[in-house]
């Protein structure tokens, strides 16, 4: 069930997918920071305190119309998107399933698309919208044992240009950011010789923190950036410098 925060009345409204966890757990918490009002679907797991909780699967088209319509009616239509949701399943080449590929494609390509079609129907008739989709670096450099999770995170970039210009018009933004090596709870368990070793390949040598990630989303969604649109804002400490 859909928790009721305690959010400003005036701020615009935010969602953000895959909001209980990570990087996308700290946009959500800047956004509400930031005077947004801010719902967060999730498949399970809590959000912020303030922050609307709304149980969703991105990869089904009827949750994904009741979250909205859910989020709809507590807070009003979405005028920022921030799409975060999304898996790895991570193996060789040539021992990934097709069900390895599907999922991740299903989830983080096929899922986005799902609701920034939705989202866009609110946009287009407010004539205002900000939509960013949170990529990866490994969308422009590739990974051995990623073929899945890169060709996702690539699509993202044509996903957003190609709504940046359908939609620039009505006042619509479209833009992806692309995080590099992050330091979340998955990082956390790595080994510090595998740590060293991701450090030693970042220019600034050292691993980038959620903040940095909520920083440039929140960016990207306020009225500083209403020219910028189409845009792939790399943030990884230079690693895919060139990308």
């Amino acid at each position: 069930m859909s928790t009721a925060p305690e959010t400003p009345s005036g701020g615009r409204v935010a969602l953000v997918t895959g909001g209980n966890r990570g990087i996308g757990r700290a946009i959500a918490a800047r956004l509400l920071a930031d005077g947004y009002r801010v719902a967060a679907t999730s498949r399970n797991g809590d959000v912020p305190e303030g922050v609307l909780g709304v149980p969703c699967d991105i990869t089904d088209q009827e949750q994904v119309e009741a979250a909205f319509a859910t989020i709809e009616k507590e807070l009003g239509p979405v005028e920022v998107l921030v799409a975060n949701a999304g898996i790895t399943r991570d193996t060789l080449l040539m021992r990934m399933k097709d069900d390895d590929w599907d999922a991740v494609i299903d989830t983080n390509l096929t899922g986005t698309f799902r609701v920034v079609r939705r989202a866009s129907r609110g946009m287009m008739k407010a004539r205002f919208g900000r939509i960013v989709l949170i990529s990866s670096v490994v969308g422009l450099l590739g990974s051995a044992g990623q073929v899945n999770y890169a060709a996702s995170k690539s699509g993202l970039v044509g996903m957003a240009r190609s709504v940046a210009r359908e939609l620039g018009s009505r006042g619509v933004t479209a833009n992806v950011v692309a995080p590099g090596f992050i330091s979340t709870d998955m990082t956390d368990s790595l080994s510090d010789d595998l740590v060293a070793k991701y450090n030693a390949q970042i220019p600034v040598g050292h691993l980038g923190a959620v903040d940095d990630i909520a920083n440039a989303v929140a960016f990207l969604a306020g009225d500083g950036a209403g020219y910028i649109s189409g845009a792939v804002l790399p943030v990884d400490g230079g690693l895919g410098m060139g990308h």
